[in-house]
């Protein structure tokens, strides 16, 4: 898989077979890995004393359905560009309109890895260590970020 900025201001990523799609659609499945969805862990950290009951209510509704658009987007143009390339190697773009979906997914999917592996800092993993479920794990989470970095340096700019 590579990844380049384009001349409209995005990002276009070039699959080269199958297993690029299916780590794109990982997104989407190590986003929604977590027993409790990002808006739960989100409001769970805001205390009784600071308005929690009201943040449960008020807030975290809002932040759920805005997540789950994202990642469904997220997904409709993963999914989309699978069938225009017929499953075998093609481009999907990350226009300047779809960043923020896009940059909000790859983060909820690092955040979930993050959750239920708990690395830590990245530089301090031994990945020879690591068992190959927690290997590809890292290894997704690594590209999440690298791609992330590319939104934010190209396309967010």
């Amino acid at each position: 898989m590579k990844a380049m900025p384009t001349l409209e201001g995005g990002l276009r990523i070039d699959t080269e077979d199958a297993s690029d799609w299916e780590l794109l659609r990982s997104i989407l499945g190590d986003a929604n890995g977590c027993e409790a969805d990002l808006a739960s862990r989100l409001g769970a950290f805001v205390s009784e004393e600071a308005g929690g009951a009201d943040w449960e209510e008020y807030v975290v509704p809002d932040l759920r359905e805005g997540f789950h658009d994202e990642l469904a987007e997220v997904g409709a143009s993963i999914e989309s560009a699978i069938y225009h390339a017929d499953g075998g190697p093609g481009p999907i773009w990350i226009t300047r309109d779809d960043v923020f979906p896009w940059y909000s997914s790859l983060n909820q999917a690092r955040l979930a890895i993050e959750e239920h592996f708990q690395f830590g800092p990245g530089e301090t993993v031994a990945e020879e260590t690591l068992t190959p479920e927690r290997r590809a794990a890292f290894m997704r989470s690594k590209f999440y970020c690298a791609i992330q970095s590319l939104l934010l340096e190209y396309v967010m700019a």
